[in-house]
C-alpha cells in the first residue's frame, strides 16, 4: 500500500494537446535572444504576445462558461505554466491565473462577478497576498476598516505593474476578507518596484492604507479562508509546473555545452564526471513532472481534498530542488564563463532561486507533508 494514498496520474488528450500547442507558442515567441531583450524593460514582457494569449484564452481557460471562460478547470494551466517555463516567458499570466481562482473559489458559486468576466477577457490581475518577506507566512496584517479604508503594505505583488485588479488579502475583525481594488485606486507614490533575482518577473511593495474599497468589492465569510488555502497550492503547484519546463530547457542548454566545447583534445561531454549529473538531472525531470500531473489528476474547481494538497506539497517540494540542482550545475559545467551575465545558464539558476521561495521551499512542504503522511 502507497503511504500517499492515492497514486492517480491520468494525462489527457486535452492537456497533451494544450501542452504540444503551448509548447509551439512559447518556443516561437520566446527564444532566449527575446528572453534577455526583455530582462531590463519596465514591464518584462511583450504586450503583444499578451493580447495573443488572450486571444487563445488562455487567461479564462480555467474560469467557468459563465464569467467568459473556457470552462476546462484549473488543471488545463498545468501544461500551459511547463511550456512557460522551458521558454522563460515572462507576464501577468500566472499572477491572472491565480487571482482568478481566488476569485473564484471565495466566491461560494457566484459566477457573475465583473472582476471575473474582465480577467476571462484578458484583463491582468494579481494577488497582494504577502505582509512580510517570508513566502511561508499566513499571518495577515493589512486591515479593513469599518468605514472601508484598507490600512497595511503588502509586499512581493506578483506582476503589479501590469495588473488592472488587485485582490487584497486584508483581515476585517480577525476574519480573513478579499478586497477588490482596480489598479487605478492605487497612487504611484504608494508603489515600489523589486529588483529580483529572477529578472524574467517583476514586483512590487504596495501601500494600501487610505484605499476605499466599494462595499461590494469585498468578499467574505469562510469561503475565504479555504480559497486562501487552496490557492496557496495551487499556486506551488503551477510554480512546479513552470519550473518542470524551466529543468528540461536548462538540461538541454548543458547537454548541447557538453557536446560541442572541447578540452585537452576531447569533448567535455565524454567525461563521466559530467555525464552521470546530466543524468540524475533527467531522472529528477522525470520525477517531478509525474508529481505535478498526478498532482493536475486530483485538482479541480472544488476545494482541495487531503489527497491533493499532499500532491501539491509534494510537487512543489520536488520541482524547487530538481530546477536548483540542474541550474547549479549549468553554471559548474560552463566554467567561468557559466558565472557570467553573458551565459545562458545563470537565467535558469536565478530562476531557480525565486521559484525556491515562492509558495514555499521544499522544507516548508515537507515539514507540512509529514503531518499530513505520518498522521493518517
Amino acid at each position: 500500500m502507497s503511504v500517499i494514498g492515492n497514486t492517480a496520474l491520468d494525462f489527457t488528450d486535452d492537456q497533451a494537446m494544450i501542452l504540444d500547442v503551448a509548447r509551439g507558442f512559447c518556443a516561437d515567441r520566446s527564444p532566449l535572444e527575446r528572453v534577455r531583450d526583455l530582462l531590463e524593460s519596465d514591464l518584462g514582457y511583450d504586450p503583444a504576445v499578451w493580447g495573443e494569449m488572450v486571444d487563445m484564452g488562455w487567461p479564462g481557460m480555467a474560469l467557468p462558461e459563465a464569467v467568459g471562460g473556457s470552462g476546462l478547470g484549473v488543471s488545463v494551466a498545468v501544461p500551459v505554466c511547463e511550456a512557460l517555463g522551458r521558454s522563460l516567458l515572462g507576464g501577468p499570466l500566472l499572477a491572472t491565473l491565480l487571482a482568478g481562482q481566488l476569485l473564484l473559489r471565495a466566491s461560494a458559486g457566484r459566477d457573475g462577478s465583473a472582476v471575473l468576466a474582465a480577467i476571462a477577457a484578458g484583463a491582468p490581475a494579481t494577488i497582494a497576498l504577502l505582509d512580510s518577506a517570508d513566502w511561508g507566512t499566513e499571518q495577515i496584517r493589512c486591515e479593513l476598516g469599518s468605514d472601508g479604508v484598507l490600512r497595511g503594505v503588502k509586499q512581493q505583488v506578483m506582476e503589479a505593474a501590469a495588473a488592472e485588479w488587485l485582490v487584497v488579502v486584508a483581515q476585517e475583525q480577525g476574519e480573513p476578507v478579499l478586497a477588490v481594488v482596480p489598479a487605478a485606486a492605487v497612487a504611484p507614490a504608494a508603489r515600489r518596484d523589486h529588483v529580483l533575482i529572477d529578472a524574467t518577473r517583476r514586483a512590487q511593495t504596495i501601500d494600501f492604507s487610505g484605499v476605499q474599497v466599494a462595499g461590494d468589492a469585498v468578499l467574505r465569510g469562510p469561503d475565504v479562508a479555504r480559497a486562501l488555502r487552496d490557492v496557496r497550492l495551487l499556486g506551488g503547484l503551477l510554480l512546479a509546473a513552470e519550473a518542470a519546463g524551466s529543468a528540461a530547457s536548462c538540461l538541454d542548454t548543458t547537454v548541447e555545452y557538453l557536446k560541442t566545447r572541447t578540452q585537452f583534445g576531447k569533448l567535455i561531454g565524454s567525461y563521466q564526471a559530467l555525464k552521470h549529473p546530466c543524468v540524475e538531472i533527467l531522472m529528477a525531470l522525470d520525477a517531478t513532472r509525474s508529481f505535478v500531473y498526478h498532482a493536475a489528476t486530483l485538482v479541480d474547481d472544488a476545494p482541495l481534498d487531503g489527497d491533493a494538497e499532499i500532491a501539491c506539497r509534494m510537487a512543489k517540494a520536488q520541482a524547487t530542488e530538481t530546477l536548483k540542482y540542474a541550474g547549479d550545475r549549468a553554471v559548474q559545467f560552463h566554467g567561468g564563463m557559466g558565472f557570467t551575465w553573458e551565459c545562458d545558464a545563470q537565467l535558469y539558476v536565478r530562476r531557480a532561486q525565486w521559484v525556491q521561495q515562492a509558495f514555499g521551499d521544499a522544507q516548508h512542504h515537507r515539514k507540512r507533508l509529514a503531518r499530513l503522511l505520518l498522521d493518517r
